[in-house]
């Protein structure tokens, strides 16, 4: 943006991944449309998971006419791309850059505070690969939600 004019602004963080995220989309010949890279800046700026319809309430401030389709779509490509993960237990998204799509996640979701936090657990990816693999199962993908308390909450506990 030229020096002197106003716009929205985001965190560093943000536009990094989003400049992350733009190259790992063409990478895959994807195209990161406008509505997508919005959806995914959204879902970055999020403090927690974030879900369908939040996200279009949030979009609704700039894309007036945006629908559910539309964020849904959005979605489902974001997915395939491997730029975000779906959480199950809490009907909710959150970023995921930087990783291959379809890696095994794990998450730990605090059920006081609602703090969500990816971790990688190799020895647990494992695990279930062995289990599966001695059931002649082949894993095509796999995540993990942990419910539980985390430590800050369990503190003020």
């Amino acid at each position: 943006m030229p020096e002197g004019k106003r716009g929205p602004t985001e965190p560093p963080s943000v536009a990094a991944k989003l400049a992350q995220a733009q190259a790992i989309v063409e990478a895959q010949g994807g195209r990161l449309t406008t509505l997508r890279r919005e959806v995914l800046r959204l879902i970055l700026a999020a403090e927690t998971p974030i879900g369908a319809y939040d996200l279009l309430a949030r979009l609704r401030e700039s894309h007036g006419n945006a629908a559910p389709p539309t964020v849904y779509r959005a979605l489902d490509f974001l997915l395939v791309s491997g730029l975000i993960h779906r959480i199950t237990r809490l009907s909710a998204f959150m970023a995921c850059i930087g990783h291959e799509p379809g890696h095994a996640a794990q998450f730990l979701i605090c059920r006081d505070c609602g703090e969500v936090v990816e971790i990688a657990a190799p020895a647990v990816t494992a695990a279930l690969k062995s289990a599966a693999s001695q059931r002649g199962f082949t894993i095509a993908g796999a995540t993990i939600e942990a419910e539980g308390v985390c430590a800050a909450c369990a503190a003020r506990a």
